[in-house]
């Protein structure tokens, strides 16, 4: 509803498109972490992060990590815990699956740029899945276990 077509909307293009809003914080923070570590990148325009004179990523939808964000987000939500505690665990997770994306973004990057093949054949949308997963199944376990200390 947010990109030109049959079903678009101005209001949810203006006010709840999140898949750009994520895109964006995904582009900037590895752009950030990788001038940090002495690289220099452009984001040149809103879907691209390039390397300056070197190679290119692309975060489409499928990249953004929604699902990941939704199953946290889900989990949380359909457990108990009193109000606080909730936005203190969906924070952590969605922050934890934001990072866990942007070191992904970067090592992408860094590896396109160095021609470097990932390993075992695997895509990175499949490494980012396990990390990812991985990690929400840790939170899962802490976020029950938060409950049963006496």
């Amino acid at each position: 509803m947010s990109a030109p077509g049959n079903h678009y909307s101005p209001f949810v293009h203006h006010y709840l498109d999140y898949p750009s809003w994520l895109r964006q914080s995904l582009l900037q923070g590895a752009s950030f972490f990788l001038g940090l570590l002495g690289y220099n990148t452009v984001i040149t325009d809103a879907y691209h992060l390039q390397m300056v004179n070197g190679s290119w990523v692309k975060l489409v939808y499928a990249c953004l990590g929604v699902g990941v964000m939704c199953f946290w987000l889900a989990f949380v939500l359909a457990n108990k815990g009193k109000f606080v505690k909730k936005i203190t665990w969906l924070l952590i997770g969605l922050l934890g699956i934001w990072l866990i994306n942007v070191l992904r973004i970067m090592l992408v990057l860094l590896a396109n740029n160095k021609h470097v093949k990932m390993p075992l054949g695997l895509d990175n949308h499949t490494f980012f899945n396990i990390l990812a997963y991985g990690a929400v199944f840790i939170l899962m376990f802490l976020y029950d276990r938060s409950f049963n200390k006496k």
